[in-house]
């Protein structure tokens, strides 16, 4: 079982050739075969536990082979570790943060900090939920799912051009029918995350442990299992309907979308 199976992920894998000499060493040294998602997750456990500086430690990564290139999403973490903090700690007054975080939390998570060169990190996670923008990225063609050694999987992934292209296609069609606001701010800033990296990355959405608990909810729904996820054709009839000023259309495909995945954030709850 995955040590964390409520995490999905979004990920920008960048070709090797994006990063400096030394870290290209680094990253050639990882088989493409290690688990390392499995390590990330474990890794992050053990921080809630004892609390360690994440810019003092060595950083691992993600590899995909591609057409014999490697690319490479690594994890960020102190980058991750620093914008979460940041993100709560503006969420929240000031005196309230005080009470949540402790002292030599914050201290071991900022240590250093100037020391993360860009701050930019190349996975964005989710728990219980996958946010319908991310499957906007995806068409059909790009997803892979089945079933391994830890139950059901399912990845999607894509060139960062034609996410990118996609991107903008939802965006105009959110801006068109509802104008400015909070889901096409959200998508925005997507958009904006998507265009630090390199044009020639892969980006790539996986279910994470998600995708078991979707497939138990989709069978107690009467469905088959994970074959019958139509989480990424929903959404862009949602915004074929959108697009077309078919209201009904965009409606019907949204909330077969919405529905499926509150029924897995529910979970939560019942855990």
């Amino acid at each position: 079982m995955r040590p964390t199976p409520y995490v999905a992920s979004l990920r920008v894998y960048e070709p090797l050739s994006a990063f400096a000499p030394s870290e290209q060493l680094r990253w050639e040294s990882i088989p493409a075969s290690d688990a390392t998602e499995k390590e990330e997750q474990e890794r992050a456990l053990r921080r809630i536990i004892v609390t360690e500086p994440p810019a003092l430690r060595p950083d691992g990564a993600h590899i995909l082979e591609l057409d014999g290139q490697r690319f490479v999403s690594p994890w960020s973490t102190a980058a991750r570790c620093w914008a979460a903090l940041e993100n709560f700690k503006g969420s929240m007054p000031l005196p309230v943060v005080r009470f949540m975080i402790p002292e030599n939390m914050e201290e071991a998570i900022t240590i250093n900090s100037e020391l993360v060169e860009d701050k930019i990190a190349h996975i964005i996670t989710e728990t219980w939920m996958i946010p319908p923008r991310w499957f906007s990225l995806f068409q059909v063609s790009d997803r892979i799912r089945g079933h391994g050694d830890e139950g059901a999987y399912t990845f999607l992934r894509t060139s960062i051009l034609q996410a990118k292209q996609r991107c903008m296609y939802t965006h105009q069609a959110v801006v068109g029918s509802f104008g400015n606001g909070p889901i096409e701010q959200e998508i925005a800033d997507l958009l904006a995350w998507l265009n630090l990296f390199h044009p020639e990355s892969i980006v790539e959405l996986d279910y994470g442990g998600l995708a078991n608990y979707l497939e138990k909810t989709m069978i107690e729904n009467g469905e088959a299992g994970i074959e019958d996820d139509t989480s990424v054709e929903d959404l862009h009839n949602s915004l074929a309907g959108l697009t077309s000023g078919d209201g009904l259309m965009a409606g019907q495909g949204y909330e077969r979308l919405i529905s499926r995945w509150r029924r897995v954030a529910a979970m939560e709850s019942a855990m």
